[in-house]
């Protein structure tokens, strides 16, 4: 007999048991982490870079760099909000409200635009981080909103279910 308490078979909140674990951790302080070298590197070094560029490599780079920050805001949004659900910071309302906010569509890159060639190593290296932590998030993402890959109900208990078939069976109860 089930208690009000009895949680052996409720489904696995995978938000919060996620949001808590050390891989949720690592891509968070990945993600986050990037934020600010990101911000660090355009302000500072950045901006010596984009000096150095002709008039065609500042129009990439001032379009990959928008890109990136695009990216890393939205990034940066969705990981904040989910560490806020997980710690009870919004209802499910609010939450929802959030989210629609935040668009994890792939932004990508300027490939193939005009100057690109002439892009510094570091701003191309920061845009294929942001590109790997896109990818995770979006998974993550995924994962959360689909649930688990098999959303059958569980069963109540192995050996209920057994004895249920076997009274079926058997014609026990009647």
């Amino acid at each position: 007999m089930k208690t009000p308490n009895d949680t052996t078979n409720a489904p696995v909140d995978f938000l919060s048991r996620f949001t808590q674990s050390d891989q949720f951790n690592d891509v968070f302080e990945e993600g986050m982490g990037l934020v600010e070298e990101t911000a660090n590197y355009l302000d500072g070094p950045g901006r010596e870079d984009a000096r150095k560029l002709d008039r065609h490599g500042s129009i990439a780079y001032a379009s990959e760099s928008m890109r990136l920050t695009t990216r890393l805001m939205q990034l940066a949004s969705w990981l904040l909000l989910q560490r806020a659900i997980s710690a009870g910071e919004l209802d499910g309302e609010s939450a929802e409200e959030e989210k629609k906010r935040i668009n994890l569509t792939d932004v990508g890159t300027c490939e193939g635009m005009s100057g690109m060639d002439q892009m510094p190593k570091a701003l191309n290296d920061l845009v294929a981080r942001s590109m790997h932590v896109h990818a995770r998030i979006m998974k993550l993402d995924k994962m959360i909103t689909e649930g688990p890959k098999d959303n059958k109900a569980p069963a109540e208990n192995a050996i209920t279910d057994q004895l249920s078939r076997l009274n079926a069976a058997f014609g026990a109860g009647k």
